[in-house]
């Protein structure tokens, strides 16, 4: 049994002064095969702590099924971190931000129009309280009072960022409390007035969130707690990426230099991230400050060890420091793990979207007279299809989706009339012959905004479809959430299929696949090269979103992903395939075009934050 407590601004354990040296891994964000891998890495840098986010919407998924197996047994990353000697931060906050779907809450509860998320609305406390029952229970073996090894808890978090329902904070705190957990409590928020006002508990310890400008983030602090240790909850020490960007990057002396500051300060630290790690499947979040910005597969973040688990020259110069104040390892450095390359892969194996087979297999069709947001049809994840007869004759008028979240491509007769985008929502010019013609609407579903005033994120079409000022009526509507199970299901074509649809001249959304033979067995990177948008699958897993409007030119593939003889390749393709349909399996990663970090973005002077 231990106890972490503080006193006269200096954390104890056991009553001895201790420094809490963390680093952040998301046990959703790495393959379980991994874990030991990322932490041993962690432990072997010369840190004491491991601090993850527990994601309610990978917990339950679907409202009432509560899912802890596989990326999802958080129970048993926590006990391995324990086992390799690391002490562990827990932060189950019902949100999470964390560019993470929704901020990590369950799309499902969108489906309650009037729910309100992040305060005292009774509907979401009874959610929350549901969930709870079932996670808590599941951490209070795992307490250092019972001789397990996580060490704190948070009670919500950067909630100053978004409210000042500080009864609902207490609420979420006596819940934690009533539930078994004593260990020691804490939030967290950013170092300004508002964020300190209206994110933190008076009688529970606050923590602050920051990359750079040290003296001035802990000055703010100071003002609000003379007496507690300081503790940087989340020094952010590198960036997410959105599509359409570049590549976020941070110079590693600079990192170094801040951590230096941070700990001659007397700082305990959380390096957010010490491992990014990947936005598996649809699970990528998205900011809207300005205007809607996806979210990229890759959660690299330009953190000390890479998304594929390679230590980098940042990660050097942060091992540096932390020996410098005597922080040092005890344990070797693993090996690299093996990169493959396995050439280039033929997917000659085709399934248009747009057929009787494909769609009866991928979904069943709902009549309504209106179109609805995907969560209105126990929808969370993917694509949806909007389908209706426009009478004719019509002429140069103009189609608006009011509102497309977050990407449409629309057909009329089966040929692309255009894209409309959330960030671009420009009508389309639509001509309809007198014997009418066949209207469909295919929404992507890009990532639920996870941070600010805009996280009620409704996907597909949230309102109506108009031509000119007449909405459009009587509506068949396909959920295509594309699980793994329901794609196994699809029938292919064999043969040339990328040159028949380029003879065509049509865009039109397809399944392709293919496979290939892997004899040795290590990671391995899936090169889209002259695909345009759409979602990969190996083996059954979904690797997540390409685009090749960028930055990253590759995806991660795990090697534990990968089994030796045949492997199955699928890319649900949005526009049109390569002549070649080929892509290729390289050992060298790409995340694109690099750019430096703005500091004023690490230090919420635009509203902008982890």
């Amino acid at each position: 049994m231990s106890l972490l407590t503080w006193n006269q601004g200096q954390y104890l354990l056991d009553g001895q002064p201790y420094r809490i040296i963390s680093g952040a891994i998301h046990y959703f964000r790495v393959v379980p095969e991994y874990w030991k891998d990322r932490l041993l890495k962690l432990k072997a840098s010369g840190f004491n702590t491991v601090e993850t986010y527990i994601a309610w919407n990978v917990h339950e998924p679907r409202e009432g099924e509560f899912d802890f197996a596989g990326i999802a047994d958080v129970e048993s990353f926590i006990r391995l971190a324990g086992e390799l000697g690391l002490h562990v931060i827990v932060r189950p906050s019902p949100f999470i931000c964390a560019e993470w779907e929704f901020g990590g809450l369950p799309a499902w509860l969108l489906s309650y129009s009037d729910l309100q998320v992040r305060c005292r609305d009774p509907l979401y406390l009874a959610k929350v309280d549901r969930y709870y029952d079932e996670l808590i229970p599941k951490f209070v073996p795992l307490l250092s009072t019972k001789g397990g090894p996580i060490i704190a808890v948070q009670i919500e978090n950067e909630y100053g960022s978004y409210g000042n329902d500080t009864a609902y904070l207490d609420y979420l705190r006596n819940g934690l409390i009533d539930r078994g957990i004593d260990v020691l409590l804490f939030t967290s928020d950013g170092p300004t007035d508002e964020m300190l006002l209206g994110g933190t508990l008076s009688d529970v310890h606050a923590t602050v969130n920051f990359g750079s400008r040290v003296k001035d983030s802990f000055q703010k602090y100071r003002e609000y707690r003379k007496d507690e240790p300081l503790m940087v909850m989340e020094y952010w020490n590198g960036w997410f990426d959105h599509w359409m960007e570049d590549h976020h990057v941070r110079d590693g002396a600079d990192v170094a230099k801040v951590l230096d500051e941070m700990l001659t300060e007397g700082s305990s630290i959380n390096m957010y991230m010490f491992h990014g790690g990947t936005n598996f499947g649809f699970y990528n979040g998205a900011n809207h400050i300005v205007t809607y910005e996806p979210t990229t597969t890759s959660y690299d973040y330009d953190a000390p060890l890479s998304e594929w688990g390679d230590s980098t020259e940042k990660l050097e110069a942060v091992r540096e420091v932390l020996a410098k104040h005597g922080f040092t390892p005890d344990c070797p450095f693993p090996e690299p793990i093996p990169k493959v390359s396995y050439g280039k892969i033929k997917l000659m194996e085709k399934a248009e979207l747009f057929t009787d087979a494909a769609l009866q297999q991928l979904s069943q069709p709902i009549q309504c007279v209106n179109v609805r947001p995907m969560e209105k049809f126990g929808q969370s994840f993917g694509f949806i299809l909007y389908s209706t007869f426009v009478k004719g004759p019509r002429h140069g008028q103009k189609l608006y989706i009011q509102d497309v979240r977050d990407r449409a491509q629309v057909f009329l007769n089966g040929r692309l009339l255009g894209v409309i985008e959330r960030w671009n929502p420009q009508p389309l010019d639509i001509s309809v012959p007198a014997e009418g013609a066949k209207l469909d609407i295919l929404v992507e579903n890009m990532g639920r905004v996870n941070y600010g005033p805009l996280i009620r994120d409704a996907k597909g079409i949230t309102e109506g479809v108009r031509i000119d000022n007449q909405f459009q009526f009587d509506w068949t509507v396909r959920p295509l959430p594309l699980e793994a199970g329901v794609l196994a299901g699809l029938k292919y074509d064999a043969g040339d299929a990328a040159t028949a649809s380029e003879g065509r001249g049509e865009e039109q959304p397809a399944f392709y696949r293919g496979s290939f033979a892997a004899e040795t067995l290590g990671d391995t990177f899936l090169r889209f090269d002259g695909w345009h948008k759409g979602m990969a699958w190996v083996n059954g897993f979904n690797l997540g979103r390409y685009w090749n409007a960028g930055p990253q030119r590759t995806l991660y593939v795990p090697g534990p992903l990968l089994r030796q003889g045949q492997n199955e390749i699928i890319l649900f393709e949005l526009h049109s395939a390569p002549v070649s349909c080929e892509i290729e399996l390289t050992d060298m990663p790409d995340l694109g075009t690099v750019a430096q970090v703005d500091d004023a973005v690490l230090n919420f002077a635009n509203d902008e934050e982890e």
